[in-house]
């Protein structure tokens, strides 16, 4: 699985303002020609997994 399918999995239980935020930064990154795979994709995942643990 992708980090970014990783990312949709887990947004429902995200808050609006932390998932606009992921949804913004990921598709700057996109369009400027990354993938759902790169690093920066992960660091997103890691920073949504932290509001989802707590």
């Amino acid at each position: 699985m992708s980090y970014l399918q990783e990312i949709i999995d887990i947004a429902p239980k995200l808050p609006t303002p932390v998932l606009d935020d992921i949804n913004r930064r990921i598709g700057d990154w996109l369009a400027m020609g990354g993938s759902e795979n790169d690093e920066y994709i992960a660091q997103q995942l890691r920073y949504a997994r932290r509001f989802v643990s707590q």
